[in-house]
């Protein structure tokens, strides 16, 4: 095959990062992402709606939103230095935060299998050696791979801009979130689709709030999410793991 159409590829390294982003951020990948709703279930069990929903998101963006968008931009950071420079313990660190900052047992184990399942998949795409690495360290400590700093992990080790990262990581949370409602709820396509569209304005503002924001700093205040997600093991009939 004649390598002539080719010749320009050195000039196109922002649109393959773009693509990659894509893939990274893409619902389909294979990491069991459809299999949990974080505790939406019980909430659409005890009367949550379609029409509470837009209001559910912008909530859950200016709590959870932030402090996902910031654990990801620091999982990100951990890549500045390249795979020699890699510094483990920090990994571990933010990663126990994280698990603290999830007082339900169900999302925080949602969390780490998404977290553990992206980290395994994108490794399997090429040569990673730090994504080897975070696995490694996070195994030998006995901690989890969250799904927010995994994704900034990630990102860095494929060199992608630090905000866009960022707010790709809470449009595939906000994504996963619909979807649940669509298969739990009397929502269609169409209207999930509004629903996401009006919705971006508030994910780029979530990700611009956690530029400056310390990952010790992050904090987010969701009970009833919490209590949905502490009560879905006792539901009679139950579509998800979490």
């Amino acid at each position: 095959m004649s390598t002539a159409k080719f010749t320009h590829m050195s000039d196109s390294r922002e649109e393959l990062e773009h693509l990659q982003l894509l893939h990274l951020a893409d619902s389909a990948l294979p990491i069991g992402a459809l299999a949990h709703s974080f505790g939406l279930e019980s909430l659409v069990a005890q009367g949550f709606s379609t029409r509470e929903l837009p209001e559910f998101l912008r909530g859950y963006l200016e709590e959870a939103g932030i402090t996902e968008a910031t654990l990801c931009r620091e999982g990100l950071r951990l890549t500045a230095d390249g795979p020699r420079g890699f510094h483990a313990e920090r990994w571990v660190d933010i990663n126990n935060y994280l698990s603290a900052l999830k007082p339900a047992r169900e999302s925080r184990a949602a969390s780490a299998s998404l977290g553990k399942n992206f980290l395994t998949t994108v490794a399997g795409l090429g040569d990673f050696p730090v994504l080897t690495e975070a696995l490694r360290a996070a195994k030998s400590a006995g901690c989890a791979c969250h799904y927010s700093p995994s994704f900034g992990l990630a990102a860095g080790a494929l060199g992608l801009d630090e905000d866009r990262a960022a707010a790709a990581c809470l449009h595939q949370l906000t994504i996963g979130i619909v979807s649940a409602c669509q298969r739990l709820l009397p929502l269609g396509q169409s209207a999930a689709t509004k629903i996401l569209w009006d919705v971006k304005p508030l994910i780029v503002e979530a990700a611009k709030c956690s530029v400056h924001l310390a990952p010790e700093n992050a904090c987010c205040f969701m009970p009833l999410l919490d209590w949905g997600a502490m009560e879905h093991p006792v539901l009679t009939t139950r579509l998800f793991v979490s």
